[in-house]
């Protein structure tokens, strides 16, 4: 019960330190200061909600209220983990965040999309267009639809691709 406990308020406390986080970094922005919202509104509100949640876990915690065990879920304590999957995943988005420079977000991210898919079993006829369609939908959503640049990469001068 004591351990429970610990875990509890480990957690509130870890919650409300990355709010803290956020909150600090946040005032790193480089905003124009001309009262309206700015690049700083949303880590702001994200940085207040994660220091609220972690105080109201850790008073909850401190009036006996623990989270409960879940007793239906379908785990097979069992069945180790699968280690090499993980280890695919993990070098899938290494190579993405080492791709994004190099070749752009386009493919960087297409390349994570398949890698990951394809490495949690789906067939790689079908898992590849997605992950272009996908990985094109992303660009042209925050070149355009959020006026964001993310690397364009080879297909720096392409419109609808070059933010």
């Amino acid at each position: 019960m004591i351990t429970a406990k610990l875990e509890e308020y480990a957690f509130g406390g870890l919650v409300a330190a990355i709010g803290v986080f956020t909150l600090v970094d946040a005032t790193t922005i480089a905003a124009r200061d001309d009262n309206v919202v700015g690049p700083r509104a949303f880590p702001y509100a994200v940085g207040v909600l994660l220091v609220v949640t972690g105080i109201v876990a850790i008073v909850a915690t401190a009036r006996g209220k623990l989270g409960e065990a879940e007793e239906g879920e379908d785990v097979d304590e069992n069945v180790r983990t699968d280690w090499i999957t993980v280890g695919k995943l993990v070098a899938v988005l290494i190579a993405h965040l080492v791709l994004i420079d190099l070749v752009g977000w386009p493919v960087a991210a297409a390349l994570l999309f398949f890698g990951a898919a394809w490495t949690l079993g789906a067939t790689w006829w079908r898992a590849l267009p997605i992950a272009i369609v996908l990985a094109l939908v992303v660009q042209v959503v925050f070149a355009y639809g959020l006026g964001l640049s993310l690397p364009a990469g080879i297909f720096e001068g392409v419109p609808f691709l070059d933010g």
